[in-house]
């Protein structure tokens, strides 16, 4: 399998969780698959009311200069480990 087939069913994974993630995890699910798809952040900064979109926001900035390949297999090996609590 490739790597953009695996980051693929990790993706759909994610959808069949039962149990919904903690706050930081879904940040890190978010900001990885943000990454991997589009790569750095160059998106303007939510304002200061937009507490929701500020936090996705800085998770997704903070992996500015992982590449895509990088973030795929990181997205992959968290959902992984996540799919043993949530599923």
């Amino acid at each position: 399998m490739s790597l953009d087939e695996k980051f693929n069913a990790s993706a759909e994974k994610v959808k069949t969780f039962t149990k919904r993630p903690t706050d930081e995890e879904l940040l890190q699910i978010y900001a990885l698959f943000k990454q991997a798809t589009v790569g750095d952040n160059d998106t303007e900064k939510p304002g200061l009311l937009d507490l929701k979109g500020k936090a996705k926001w800085s998770a997704w900035s903070e992996k500015k200069g992982m590449s895509k390949d990088a973030a795929k297999q990181a997205y992959i090996e968290l959902v992984e480990k996540l799919s043993a609590s949530y599923l």
